[in-house]
């Protein structure tokens, strides 16, 4: 396991040693040692999530505010998504900056997103099975979540339609009029 920097120093692609020949392919998916070493600091997941979504849903921009924060490690293991992790830590140098990454049941890759992001996919295969580990539970009492379009985010999408979004994430506010971590 490996893990490769994205533009946004605290989120990581991580990539695992895949082994693979005729019969199919065998990959170590999560080891704790190996990971929190990947990313240099302590993880203690609390739950597994997992989600199905047809083509063209958009899922995100999620969020939990403390004390009930959330950092997440996300993988697809069936289709293909596009990822995306937005800085919402005030204080950040990179605060309202966005990394985007291709993961897909194919490449295998996962990536870890600390407290203190937003979170959101976008499904570019007929099915997706997404599964996501969470440092800390579903809290709804500080559950928040920021428009996908934001122009102030500016998401590059790569969108040819309108995306399928529940209404929930139809209906979410821009970053300048949500509360965001200090």
């Amino acid at each position: 396991m490996k893990a490769v920097d994205t533009a946004i120093a605290d989120v990581k692609i991580i990539e695992p040693a895949v082994f693979a020949d005729d019969r199919g392919f065998f990959f170590e998916s999560f080891s704790k040692m190996k990971f929190e070493a990947a990313i240099g600091r302590s993880a203690d997941f609390v739950q597994d999530n997992h989600s199905r979504s047809g083509k063209g849903v958009l899922r995100g921009l999620h969020y939990q505010l403390p004390p009930h924060a959330q950092a997440k490690l996300v993988r697809v293991a069936v289709g293909e998504v596009y990822d995306v992790a937005v800085d919402i830590r005030k204080s950040s140098p990179t605060f309202g900056q966005w990394v985007g990454v291709l993961l897909s049941a194919e490449n295998k890759r996962q990536l870890w997103i600390p407290e203190g992001f937003a979170h959101g996919f976008l499904t570019l295969s007929d099915h997706v099975e997404f599964l996501y580990k969470t440092t800390n539970y579903y809290a709804p009492e500080s559950d928040r979540g920021i428009r996908w379009d934001d122009p102030q985010i500016d998401i590059d999408w790569n969108l040819n339609d309108q995306p399928t979004l529940s209404s929930k994430d139809r209906n979410q506010s821009m970053l300048a009029d949500v509360e965001v971590f200090e």
